[in-house]
């Protein structure tokens, strides 16, 4: 018969071995509940702070019509439009890249209707030949800048006329009606229109081309010069005749002249205080200043004839300046001791202000009817387009809208 194994004792646990254990189980659960609480709150601020990085990207900020573009396609066209460019200049971008955005969606969506497409595999093919190759977060980009490209040489070439009445034009813009009439007389004397446009034209493409607006249908001039004036003149006129001084109140141009005068100076603070008065031409510069002579009131002179917008707001007075606040033609003379207190300058030309107004003088060599190529059918093409694109925007039925306010352009504007 086997012998029964001896059991072994039971190891007793004393009260203070039991509270002993109990302690230590507890303190193990403490520190292992804090280190889940601390890992979980360091994962909750990571995740917030992802999350302020991460959603803000996927909100929409613009829609046209049904379609919804987010903060991350909003960056990458900033990107794109500010590429190679300083970061200022991009500060500038931030609301026309809104509107371009704005504007490709529109001409997209209807596009379609005129019947102009473009398939995925031409943008594809085109966004990689670009240099260097855009990525297909860029495709409805080049989607857009294509159709804009099929509709001006497809759908708007059609809309433009074969042939019209054009007139072979030449053209130059001068300061004054003075002026004009002195050139005038040259002309009549025999001296060449061409080297009178070259030395003396106001207008940047009448000077470059000798004053040879080549041949012309309608609705080219106004596009040139951003002024109807001559176009209006110029198709009422017969062949071959020179005309009289045409003014034209529309046609800018880079300089003015400034009539000024200083009431008072304080040369411990370097500082005058100024009226003045800007015109367009020497000539009527000279004229307002025969008039002050005379007696007439500044302030109602300033108000009415001044192109500097504040000076013709406040009648005159530009108030206390300082050297360089205006520029140089304004400073030489308001702080030369030499000039007393009172005294009206003679016009100060001075070339960084733009003023409007001048006189036309033309002639329309030939009138005939012509073949509309070139550069008036690249012309002619683009105004419709434009006009078409217009009409997109003042179309009560397309709804575009922006939620894009300062705070969140200066958000984007960090991440470019």
């Amino acid at each position: 018969m086997a012998k029964k194994k001896a059991e072994k004792p039971k190891r007793e646990v004393t009260k203070r071995q039991l509270s002993h254990w109990q302690q230590q189980r507890r303190r193990q659960r403490i520190i292992l509940g804090v280190g889940i609480f601390i890992i979980v709150a360091v994962f909750g601020i990571l995740g917030a702070g992802l999350y302020s990085q991460y959603q803000p990207l996927h909100q929409t900020v613009i829609r046209v019509n049904d379609t919804e573009f987010n903060m991350n396609y909003y960056i990458k066209m900033l990107k794109y439009y500010g590429k190679d460019s300083p970061s200022y200049y991009i500060t500038y971008l931030a609301n026309e890249v809104v509107k371009v955005i704005e504007q490709n969606e529109l001409v997209r969506q209807n596009a379609l209707e005129l019947g102009i497409s473009v398939s995925n595999d031409e943008v594809d093919k085109e966004r990689k030949s670009r240099e260097p190759p855009l990525s297909k977060d860029y495709r409805e980009l080049v989607k857009a800048e294509m159709l804009i490209n099929k509709l001006r040489d497809e759908y708007f070439d059609q809309k433009v006329p074969v042939s019209a009445e054009q007139r072979h034009i030449m053209a130059m813009l001068l300061e004054s009606e003075s002026q004009a009439s002195e050139v005038r007389a040259k002309l009549e004397g025999g001296e060449s229109f061409s080297e009178l446009a070259t030395e003396l034209s106001l207008d940047s493409y009448s000077q470059s081309n000798e004053g040879d607006f080549g041949w012309r249908p309608k609705d080219i001039l106004p596009l040139l010069l951003g002024t109807s004036a001559l176009e209006e003149h110029a198709f009422s006129s017969e062949a071959g005749v020179l005309s009289q001084p045409i003014y034209d109140e529309e046609k800018a141009k880079n300089f003015g002249y400034w009539i000024a005068k200083v009431s008072e100076r304080k040369e411990e603070e370097n500082s005058a205080h100024i009226q003045a008065i800007l015109l367009g031409s020497e000539a009527e510069a000279w004229e307002i200043r025969a008039k002050l002579e005379a007696g007439e009131d500044f302030a109602a002179l300033a108000k009415e004839f001044s192109q500097h917008g504040g000076a013709k707001e406040d009648e005159g007075d530009l108030g206390w300046l300082s050297p360089g606040t205006i520029g140089p033609p304004i400073d030489d003379f308001a702080f030369n001791d030499e000039v007393e207190l009172e005294t009206l300058s003679e016009p100060l030309r001075d070339e960084a202000f733009i003023t409007k107004g001048g006189y036309w003088l033309f002639k329309v060599l030939d009138i005939e009817d012509r073949d509309i190529e070139g550069e008036n059918r690249d012309i002619l093409k683009a105004k419709l387009l434009n006009e078409w694109i217009e009409s997109l925007w003042n179309d009560s039925e397309n709804t575009v809208e922006s939620y894009l306010d300062d705070d969140k352009i200066a958000w984007a504007l960090e991440r470019v």
